[in-house]
């Protein structure tokens, strides 16, 4: 299960490390396209379109549904989700960090951090 829970992270990651996924993803929020509405901001080729498409679909961000000849993605946002979780697990080590610091150059004792919820990282 964590290992399974690592590599759709890491399949979210790597899609969301290209800005032009990023901005596919920003279109697909706003409602479904299809692969040459979300090509053509870029002026790429449909294959073009469609390898970066394949990448969001790998993360589960998007989900391709064929309509005749038309290919209609969606946006499936809970992939995001659990990143957000991630980064969130982070955020809240490094600000009880910050916050010991903080403590320590005033001349007062450090608070412990608090107990960790949730899941592990």
């Amino acid at each position: 299960m964590v290992e399974q829970y690592a590599s759709q992270l890491d399949h979210t990651f790597h899609a969301l490390s290209d800005p032009t996924r990023r901005a596919m993803l920003r279109n697909l929020s706003v409602h479904e396209r299809s692969v040459g509405e979300l090509a053509a901001p870029f002026q790429m080729s449909l294959a073009a379109a469609s390898k970066h498409i394949k990448v969001l679909e790998r993360a589960g961000l998007v989900h391709r549904e064929v309509k005749g000849r038309t290919h209609v993605c969606r946006l499936n946002a809970r992939p995001l989700s659990d990143a957000q979780d991630w980064i969130r697990y982070y955020e809240r080590f490094w600000s009880e960090r910050l916050d010991m610091l903080e403590s320590l150059l005033r001349g007062e004792a450090p608070t412990p951090p608090s107990p960790k919820k949730g899941r592990t990282r």
